[in-house]
């Protein structure tokens, strides 16, 4: 019979099975325990990059004591190590510059950083990258652990180290001009011409009225302030998983990746008319947004407030006063 139990009663009603093993059922979930990744990595690579960029921030010292940017002529690979090794003393002299540098860094990933906090979404410190050339520094980055939920999660994290980085580096920018000396042809001595983004000709025309921004000898803070410039410009490249691309994704998920394969194209095409580089990169995104394409969002459809939109113009206006044609002479 089905609905016998065998010994002559009825089947038992299922709320009653639920209460027999109400024990059984209503386990304790597994405790699970995430081990955390060390820190010990991070950390070294900080110390490496304090120590490169003392090391290139003595070289802009130097070139800025004797008004001439000689010192910083050689860009080869040994030259920033060599500083370290044979004139420790000269570190002390390239603090300003080291210090402008990462707080700049510093700035930018934590409002990467803090953003994922806001949100609940596990991320990384910064882990900052040295480097044996010019600045000392590949610049910095965070690891996003866990994905993003939201549309608007996604533009606050991508839009929060811009604006952060971008507020360190507009008052270094603007100290930084105001120190530096109008000296002719000083970048012609060392053979590196720096491009001259908007925001530097703003402060220019305000401290050194009258004179040619080419013909500025830098103060190693506004160097380093243009390093930030420059860094800041390339990441709002509204393109793949940059910050700009995350903006972008925000906005328009369905045309996000139209516009990065539009933008690669572009710079690649800029790079046969301006600077190699924008060439090289562009080649590397193009390949980066056909191969790896930007992670789905949990909600996709949730619009975005007007405010947000609006700062998505600020972005576009951040993006366009640090941006440089040439950034360098160099077709590298």
């Amino acid at each position: 019979m089905p609905n016998s139990t065998g010994n002559g009663d009825g089947r038992l009603p299922l709320e009653v099975l639920d209460r027999r093993f109400a024990e059984v059922i209503d386990l304790p979930p597994p405790r699970v325990t995430l081990r955390r990744p060390p820190y010990w990595p991070g950390l070294i690579l900080f110390i490496l990059t304090v120590a490169t960029t003392l090391a290139a921030g003595a070289m802009f010292a130097i070139s800025y004591a004797n008004d001439s940017a000689r010192a910083v002529a050689d860009e080869s690979l040994l030259t920033l190590p060599l500083l370290l090794i044979q004139q420790p003393h000269l570190l002390l002299l390239g603090i300003p510059f080291a210090a402008t540098l990462l707080g700049f860094l510093l700035a930018h990933e934590m409002g990467h950083y803090l953003a994922c906090k806001y949100y609940g979404i596990d991320c990384s410190y910064p882990f900052f990258l040295p480097s044996p050339f010019l600045f000392g520094t590949f610049g910095a980055v965070i690891k996003i652990r866990a994905p993003i939920t939201t549309r608007r999660a996604l533009f606050d994290i991508g839009i929060a180290g811009p604006i952060m980085g971008f507020l360190v580096a507009v008052p270094a920018l603007a100290y930084g001009i105001a120190m530096s000396r109008i000296v002719p042809g000083a970048q012609d001595e060392s053979g590196i011409t720096f491009g001259v983004p908007p925001l530097m000709r703003f402060f220019s025309a305000i401290f050194h009225p009258g004179a040619d921004p080419y013909s500025l000898l830098l103060h190693p803070v506004a160097r380093a302030a243009w390093f930030g410039l420059l860094a800041t410009a390339l990441n709002l490249l509204p393109v793949w998983q940059l910050d700009g691309g995350h903006i972008i994704y925000s906005l328009t998920p369905e045309r996000h990746q139209r516009i990065s394969l539009a933008v690669a194209l572009g710079l690649v095409a800029l790079g046969l008319r301006f600077w190699y580089g924008w060439a090289f990169w562009g080649i590397v995104l193009l390949v980066l947004a056909l191969r790896l394409r930007h992670p789905p969002l949990y909600d996709r459809w949730q619009p975005l407030d007007a405010s947000r939109k609006l700062l998505a113009v600020l972005a576009l206006v951040m993006f366009l006063l640090c941006l440089t044609l040439m950034p360098t002479n160099n077709p590298w």
